[in-house]
């Protein structure tokens, strides 16, 4: 009976001991999972640019970077624009003078490369609009975003609000001029036109007339049949 008793003592140990053992290994495994992810995850910080401050808007403007050494090369690549003196903006926070509330411009992943106030009529009528020129989009299929991709034309409020895309997909922004008397936004662009996925001097150009009174998607100034009357006239 004594021995019978030993034994089963021993038994309980054993599967005691085991399952010890094998929660032991669970919880390692399960750390080493952790950091193995952790590390793979690229470590981000991030940078602020000088403030934009314009006196007729009640919001203060911060470009927001990363960093030039923790930039994650697979997804971002480095494209200089100098407003503040960072190689990239990835969003910008707007910040309200009045009651010191924040936000940001962009709910996604992208590359703002430039912004600017459109101006209006001097003294008449105050800025409406933030103008933006925006990569967000990984058009060469190449899996990162730089300046390869499309540039695309977006307008925001005062506020950075009610952000609108006012130029096609596929096309980049070259120039643009504003035409006070008509309230019209005139961009230059250029055109994947032969849709190989690239922006080359191959590729056609053309200019969008972007009514701001109700902004959207501009139309195209030089139809294709203005473009055939001009090479008709070449091949004469």
């Amino acid at each position: 009976m004594i021995n019978y008793s030993f034994y089963l003592k021993i038994a309980a140990l054993t599967i005691v001991s085991t399952l010890s053992l094998s929660c032991q290994k669970s919880i390692i495994r399960e750390l080493e999972q952790t950091q193995a992810t952790a590390q793979q995850k690229p470590r981000l910080n991030l940078t602020y640019g000088d403030l934009v401050i314009k006196e007729q808007v009640d919001y203060i403007l911060i470009p927001v970077g990363l960093a030039d050494k923790n930039v994650d090369k697979e997804t971002y690549h480095s494209y200089s624009r100098s407003y503040s003196g960072i190689n990239q903006y990835i969003n910008i926070i707007f910040y309200s003078k009045k009651d010191s509330r924040t936000h940001l411009l962009l709910n996604k992943k992208a590359i703002v490369t430039r912004f600017e106030l459109l101006p209006q009529k001097q003294g008449k009528i105050p800025p409406k609009f933030w103008f933006y020129q925006i990569i967000d989009s990984d058009t060469n299929g190449d899996k990162k975003l730089d300046y390869q991709d499309a540039r695309i034309g977006y307008l925001s409020d005062l506020s950075g609000k009610n952000l609108q895309q006012i130029t096609p997909n596929n096309t980049q922004v070259m120039n643009w001029a504003v035409v006070q008397s008509v309230d019209a936004l005139l961009i230059k662009i250029l055109k994947d036109s032969d849709n190989d996925k690239k922006f080359t001097d191959k590729d056609e150009t053309n200019f969008i007339k972007v009514n701001l009174a109700q902004p959207d998607i501009g139309t195209e100034i030089v139809s294709d049949e203005i473009q055939q009357q001009i090479k008709s006239l070449i091949l004469q």
